[in-house]
């Protein structure tokens, strides 16, 4: 047991961690934010409309990088300074080829300039490989590191495309420096990682365990975007813009406690199931303030997230940000499966998304209270499967023997790093 000193110097490091990881995720995702803003004064309609449209298709297909960050932080977690470069050279391979297969179809049936999906293409495949060098910083616990590989991988993808946009490069050029911006930043990455070397001794990291993890993100992805695709499909174009205001309430509340899944990850691989307690509570609790906040000012959160003509909408507004919050915890529960390595840890995302999508499409009320409801249904429902699956995955843990793993210094008695 450590002493009293020891565990406020944990709860100290952890603290500071925090808030480095969030400010990282903040300043990454207000970038985000920026590039259409900057678009939709810089672009006519057509650009702007085609600017949005690769942007969603980059998001898809950072997917894999994602994944990929999440299967290597769990196999370091849980075995050290092992190898990596196969597994992510066969996702980068199989990436690249996706998207070769998949964009010019993409241009063509989207409309696309070929230059502009080819620089997408560039920049994707960039992301995708930054995902194993904050992987490594993620698995060691070197916090403070990952949120400023966090914030420069921000930079490249997406301070590269608002320089572009304010110097007047258009379409093409914004995405040209957002390419070379991000490729770039990978030589940063490998710098910011120094001093993690490879153990020859520790098992190396099963591509399957990439695919699995990958396949999660996707199937988070699908989920929590489902309901704003149906609501385009089925909603009038005005009401369905109303819509797609709420759901920025659903984002914000699903991606606010991003960071305790960040923190929380490596401890998840090493079956600590006091971390697996801890970050859902404090997800559990972040979403309930969230939810209550939007129950007394429903009205003003649709104004900040859409502008006055929508905030006679905000009674609609604690359906979205419970939503949100359901999926937060579900986020949580998978990246716990995917760190136990359960097998099929997103099923219970992939049936969910079946399930309403043909529900919506053949008895729910095609009004926004009926398909975000109908959505709070389903998170709810998801939520308690994917935590009965996890209990019982724990359980069937607890009855075996104890496996011995091979943990680094980072790892060893939960200490966290930053150098």
């Amino acid at each position: 047991m450590g002493t009293d000193s020891d565990r406020r110097g944990r709860a100290t490091g952890l603290g500071t961690a925090g808030v480095a990881v969030t400010l990282a995720g903040v300043f990454v995702n207000g970038l985000a934010y920026v590039v259409p803003v900057l678009g939709a004064r810089h672009l006519d309609p057509a650009e702007l409309s085609a600017l949005a449209t690769l942007l969603a298709l980059g998001a898809i297909g950072g997917v894999a990088g994602t994944g990929l960050q999440i299967a290597v932080a769990v196999h370091r977690a849980r075995h050290g300074h092992a190898a990596t470069t196969r597994p992510t050279v066969l996702t980068l391979v199989v990436t690249a080829a996706l998207l070769a297969v998949t964009l010019p179809v993409a241009a063509v049936q989207l409309r696309l300039a070929a230059p502009a999906v080819l620089l997408l293409g560039v920049l994707t495949v960039a992301v995708v490989a930054a995902g194993r060098w904050l992987g490594e910083l993620q698995g060691d616990q070197r916090f403070l590191r990952l949120a400023g590989g966090m914030a420069l991988l921000g930079a490249g993808r997406y301070g590269g495309m608002v320089a572009g946009l304010s110097l007047g490069g258009g379409l093409t050029g914004s995405l040209l420096a957002g390419a070379v911006t991000s490729v770039l930043v990978l030589a940063l990455l490998v710098r910011l990682n120094r001093g993690s070397g490879i153990d020859p001794t520790a098992p190396s990291l099963a591509t399957r365990t990439v695919l699995t993890a990958s396949g999660a993100t996707l199937a988070m992805l699908v989920v929590s975007y489902v309901d704003l695709l149906l609501a385009r499909r089925f909603l009038p174009p005005d009401v369905s813009g109303t819509y797609a205001v709420g759901t920025v309430l659903t984002k914000g509340a699903l991606w606010a406690p991003q960071v305790v899944t960040v923190i929380a990850l490596p401890r998840l691989a090493k079956g600590d199931r006091r971390a697996l307690v801890t970050a859902l509570a404090l997800v559990a609790g972040a979403g309930a303030v969230l939810v209550l906040g939007s129950a007394l000012a429903g009205g003003l959160a649709f104004r900040l997230a859409g502008g006055p003509a929508y905030a006679g909408s905000g009674r609609y507004a604690p359906l979205f940000a419970a939503t949100g919050a359901l999926y937060a915890v579900v986020f949580i529960l998978v990246n716990a499966r995917v760190a136990a390595s359960a097998r099929w840890p997103a099923a219970p995302l992939w049936l969910s998304t079946v399930v309403y999508v043909a529900a919506v499409a053949t008895v729910v009320p095609r009004t926004i209270a009926g398909i975000a409801g109908a959505a709070l249904v389903t998170a709810a429902v998801t939520a308690v499967a994917t935590g009965l699956l996890t209990m019982a995955h724990e359980r069937g843990d607890r009855s075996k023997p104890t496996r011995t793993a091979t943990t680094h210094p980072a790892g060893a008695h939960g200490t966290v790093r930053d150098g």
